[in-house]
């Protein structure tokens, strides 16, 4: 179904908000998106970062009222809102869990549905439309969150079912997957710099908005660094769904080289985002779990990596 026109809730994620006459400048001394680049018809993705450069958090971001709303996966945001609470001690800014007062449904090839709920379709990734306090954003190619406050939430629910077919949350997870948008889990939380998941190439760092937490690493990595590791997309044709966190080995290298960042079950068995080692990829000698694991297979990305083009952001 992942091809086809539905829709699914987003259940796997939760609903951080930022609000108060500083949320912006807070939060731009925190993440690695630019907020100066959002308003009413511009999300992005982003991350919020140690001052070693791992991430806590990933997340699409959006302006809301007298603030901004942050998706992120459910079990990471209580303590990245803890964390970011430290911080925003002397801030006219409020952090609070928001996640009851959306639901977000994901659709795929849904530009009726979003037409029929008063909605124009966003006209490119990142870009917002809203109508009658819904949010449509589109997240890739034919792919669109729909935010809709929860008191909306099953009349919404009921127009969509009128115009799609329901899915699981896998089918939204393996569309993701094939844009090659990581994320980070709970397993994977302080594991990757934004780069391995080439939250750069997506649009998730900006180089140009000056400091934030983690800023001097990731910055370094970007002009400095060569960048040993990154993200890949594999095929798995046998065994169960793996969890993110999951260790890739290579025969050839005798030694883990890798780790899953986000799978889903596919047509041919299962699809992963992994961030692997340059060389172990080359070898092209992949093997899931164990170096007697079943073996991995490379696919393509819908984008390339550009350095030139990422510093400009």
């Amino acid at each position: 179904m992942a091809d086809s026109a539905f829709f699914c809730t987003l259940s796997h994620e939760g609903v951080l908000a930022v609000r108060g006459s500083d949320a912006g400048k807070f939060l731009q001394g925190q993440l690695t998106c630019n907020i100066s680049y959002l308003n009413d018809h511009t999300a992005s993705l982003g991350a919020r970062c140690m001052v070693k450069g791992r991430m806590q958090s990933s997340f699409r971001i959006l302006p809301e009222g007298d603030g901004y709303l942050l998706a992120m996966t459910r079990e990471l945001l209580e303590p990245q809102l803890a964390d970011l609470k430290k911080y925003a001690v002397f801030s006219k800014a409020k952090l609070t869990d928001d996640s009851a007062a959306w639901v977000r449904f994901g659709l795929h090839n849904g530009a009726a549905a979003l037409q029929a709920l008063g909605l124009e379709v966003p006209a490119q990734t990142d870009a917002v439309t809203r109508h009658n306090g819904l949010i449509a954003i589109e997240v890739s190619t034919a792919r669109v969150e729909l935010w809709v406050p929860v008191e909306q939430a099953e009349a919404v629910q009921a127009q969509l079912a009128a115009h799609l077919a329901s899915a699981d949350l896998n089918d939204w997870l393996l569309g993701q997957i094939r844009a090659g948008i990581g994320q980070v889990m709970l397993q994977t939380r302080e594991l990757f710099i934004p780069q391995m998941i080439n939250l750069q190439a997506v649009g998730g760092v900006s180089f140009k908005k000056g400091c934030y937490t983690g800023q001097e690493i990731v910055a370094r990595m970007q002009y400095l660094g060569k960048l040993k590791r990154r993200q890949y997309r594999v095929a798995l044709a046998e065994g169960s769904l793996p969890e993110p966190g999951t260790e890739v080995f290579s025969p050839t290298h005798n030694s883990s080289v890798g780790e899953v960042v986000l799978a889903a079950r596919s047509e041919q068995g299962c699809e992963l985002l992994a961030v692997l080692t340059a060389d172990a990829v080359e070898d092209n000698n992949l093997h899931l779990g164990s170096p007697e694991g079943p073996r991995l297979a490379l696919l393509t990305l819908p984008y390339e990596l550009d350095r030139d083009r990422e510093i400009q952001r």
